[in-house]
């Protein structure tokens, strides 16, 4: 039986873990990136699908190109995050079903004949994925910082023109400044959001 996390892990991922809008000045290098890549692809996705691909925005050149799709009370922190991780979806993520569904070889046609369930799967699972990398992160003791309010059809055309993937969420990633953390709003409790049956 696997073994429970103790409360600092927990805290570390969950409890205690916050979204962040300051960051110190501290880089994130390629290596760590990675290590938190190559811990997220080993969680579940449908068919093991994997649909996300993402950008690692930490160049000054990459970060001035994303500015202008993002909303304004997003730039400040952005642009001063060590690293920003567009999370996008693969729309043609079936084409390495060989790939990664080796042992059902006819896999690739439960998505390639139908563009619903091939946009339903990849965002679904992109999403998941997406997830995956904020924990992934955190338990590599960088800080998330995720957000929405940014244009998807420009960072698009930005960073995915020619492909047929498509931006999903941004996740700043760094050293969070505590100061900038705004106070924890509250959370559903067990008994307004779930139910057992």
């Amino acid at each position: 039986m696997p073994s429970v996390l103790d409360q600092s892990a927990l805290d570390q991922l969950f409890c205690a873990a916050r979204t962040h809008n300051a960051w110190q000045g501290r880089p994130v290098p390629d290596e760590l990136l990675t290590r938190v890549y190559n811990s997220m692809r080993m969680a579940p996705t449908s068919a093991n699908c994997s649909p996300a691909r993402i950008v690692l925005v930490k160049s000054k050149e990459a970060k001035e190109k994303l500015k202008p799709a993002l909303m304004e009370g997003n730039v400040a922190k952005t642009m001063a995050a060590p690293v920003t991780a567009i999370i996008g979806y693969d729309m043609r993520f079936y084409e390495k079903m060989g790939q990664l569904f080796p042992h059902v070889p006819d896999a690739r046609s439960w998505f390639d004949k139908d563009e619903q369930t091939a946009f339903t799967t990849a965002f679904r699972n992109g999403t998941l994925q997406g997830a995956y990398l904020m924990l992934s992160a955190r338990a590599y003791g960088l800080d998330c910082g995720p957000m929405s309010g940014f244009d998807n059809a420009m960072v698009d055309q930005l960073f995915f023109a020619g492909t047929n993937v498509k931006s999903n969420f941004l996740c700043n990633l760094g050293y969070g400044d505590p100061a900038g953390v705004y106070p924890r709003s509250p959370r559903l409790s067990f008994d307004e959001a779930c139910s057992i049956i």
